[in-house]
């Protein structure tokens, strides 16, 4: 049997400061107090704007999936359509503009599924999980600079197995897949 469990105590934020600067992403070093021990210690936080992801159903029930390299895991992954946020953007018209830019698709529903925190050990941002409907091909691409996406299509079901066997790894497409479940329990449930 383990050691028994204590409630943990919120740190007291005594103050924070810039640590550094890159393209994506700015590191703040906060500096906490800890209210019983009342010791003190700097915490780096990644700061980062808000993310939206995209699970885009087809009139055929299929989901669209990117395949892009990523630089973290210097490997290709499968996900769902997704990036960052503009300053002052709402997640359902973040979606909608991802969603067109990286694939060319559009949709004629949008809903907020839920939102996430990415990690919240060290990232202070979230990140908005979106199902857009009766998504279809219908604009050109408009990717960013150093963007080359193949983009495809798989049934629902497929996309689960994948996400099962480890074909597909990204968190946050887990996240939404998790999330866009009992919705599609209730459109397999209603076709039939």
């Amino acid at each position: 049997m383990g050691e028994p469990s204590i409630r943990p105590q919120r740190w007291h934020k005594l103050g924070a400061t810039m640590h550094a600067t890159t393209r994506i992403f700015d590191i703040q070093r906060a500096h906490y107090r800890h209210p019983v021990r009342q010791t003190e210690k700097d915490f780096f936080v990644v700061d980062a704007p808000d993310w939206v992801n995209v699970i885009a159903l087809t009139p055929e029930h299929r989901l669209v999936l990117v395949r892009q390299f990523r630089f973290g895991i210097d490997a290709f992954s499968l996900e769902i359509p997704g990036g960052v946020m503009e300053r002052g953007e709402v997640p359902l018209a973040a979606a909608v503009r991802e969603l067109r830019e990286e694939t060319g698709f559009t949709g004629s529903r949008q809903r907020l599924l839920g939102s996430v925190h990415p990690n919240p050990a060290i990232q202070s941002n979230s990140c908005h999980l979106v199902l857009v409907e009766e998504a279809c091909r219908t604009a050109a691409l408009e990717w960013d600079h150093d963007e080359e996406i193949e983009v495809v299509t798989l049934p629902v079901e497929e996309v689960y197995a994948l996400a099962r066997s480890g074909g597909i790894t990204h968190a946050l497409v887990l996240d939404a897949l998790l999330l866009f479940a009992p919705e599609w329990d209730r459109l397999r449930r209603s076709a039939v």
